[in-house]
């Protein structure tokens, strides 16, 4: 039996994730300014153009699990890599917002099957009792990508135009597919027996649910981190130092994650998650004290250690609680909650900011990210744990 995380195949699926979400980060950062620069559109539009493929993503997420245990893990990795490439080469020709809205929609729905089933070939992968490290290093390919890619899009627009750089993101994510080719995963064998039916059961994996129920906390509260942050640090004169937080966010959490997933594997949950949440909470806290760049970079750090930790061991946690066989299901319906956080979050907060300041927006958020402590403590319980102060209190 393989016992080590790093083989051939598990470094081509963290590929395929960076280059998937490489192009996705920089596409959400350049086409905002692509629709108002070159398409004479407004920031709302170039706002709906996120909304509309979040939506899909969400939308399509729950029916992911079942589309990847019928048709198998590598045979959907292969398909949904290869249109969202595809897809991405028409960003180059589109010259109507219309056009563009339709096309960000269709790949929201390979967006969100290619990242399910990616995570869940991941989750696979990695021997069992390492999979809080395993699942910490596969996520850190996203979280870099969230400095890669906007950092090519922002330091190139000016210098090649969109065009080149959707040619470029396109290649990107070619080879992402190409990649999927080459993984060897083996195919399930009834997963041409399974029937799409629209129960719960079949959309949802239940021992995932708990766990996924604090994810939503968590991105419902991360939400005005993407969507404010600029705005906030640019309100305080602190635009340029605002171009360096997600650099010291992804380095903090790219610095722990090694760290954090091996005591997550050796102690539990519980080491992990509690204290991650406290530093989230201070990290959004110390963004309502900020005057000075120096103070916004060391709360991106606080976020990156706290936030950072969170998603791995939350996602690895909704999977070790579910069958084996439903890594797909359990990987979806975490997502779908945890998208589900975000686009409320943006929602929400956005709504927010209009009555109050973003100081006050980043105290509530902190305040609500501790409430995920008491539903991550209620998620943990064991049935004969509740049961026994049921007859505690009946007695």
């Amino acid at each position: 039996m393989n016992e080590r995380i790093w083989t051939k195949d598990f470094i081509m699926i963290v590929l395929v994730n960076l280059f998937t979400f490489t192009s996705f980060y920089a596409l959400l950062t350049l086409l905002p300014i692509y629709t108002m620069d070159e398409l004479n559109g407004t920031e709302s539009q170039g706002g709906l153009l996120v909304t509309v493929f979040l939506l899909s993503a969400i939308v399509t997420r729950p029916f992911s699990g079942a589309i990847i245990e019928k048709f198998g893990k590598k045979r959907m990795a292969i398909f949904s890599s290869t249109a969202f490439a595809l897809l991405t080469y028409l960003y180059i020709p589109i010259d109507q917002f219309q056009t563009l809205l339709v096309l960000r929609f269709v790949q929201g729905i390979f967006f969100s099957i290619l990242t399910t089933v990616a995570s869940a070939i991941a989750a696979d992968m990695i021997p069992k009792h390492k999979r809080g490290e395993g699942l910490g290093y596969f996520v850190m390919s996203m979280n870099l990508a969230v400095v890669i890619g906007p950092f090519i899009a922002l330091n190139q627009v000016g210098k090649i135009g969109f065009h080149s750089l959707f040619l470029l993101f396109s290649i990107i994510v070619t080879i992402g597919a190409a990649f999927t080719m080459l993984i060897r995963q083996p195919e399930p064998e009834n997963g041409g027996s399974i029937v799409f039916r629209f129960t719960f059961s079949h959309l949802f994996e239940k021992g995932a649910l708990k766990t996924a129920a604090v994810g939503i906390i968590i991105s419902f509260c991360y939400s005005p981190i993407i969507s404010f942050i600029s705005v906030y640090a640019n309100s305080l004169h602190l635009m340029g130092a605002s171009s360096y937080f997600f650099i010291v966010f992804a380095a903090a959490m790219l610095g722990s994650r090694p760290f954090t997933g091996r005591l997550f594997d050796r102690v539990g949950a519980h080491v992990v998650i509690y204290p991650s949440i406290a530093l989230f909470a201070i990290g959004l806290w110390m963004l309502t004290a900020t005057h000075s760049a120096t103070m916004l970079l060391l709360s991106g750090a606080v976020i990156g250690l706290g936030y950072g930790s969170l998603v791995p061991c939350l996602q690895t946690l909704a999977i070790q609680h579910s069958p084996a066989h439903r890594t797909g299901y359990a990987t979806a319906t975490f997502f779908t909650l945890y998208d589900t956080g975000i686009a409320a979050g943006s929602f929400v907060f956005g709504l927010l900011v209009s009555f109050t300041d973003f100081s006050n927006v980043y105290l509530i958020a902190g305040i609500v990210v501790l409430l995920s402590m008491g539903v991550f403590y209620w998620s943990e319980r064991k049935p004969q744990e509740s049961k026994a102060q049921k007859v505690s209190l009946s007695e």
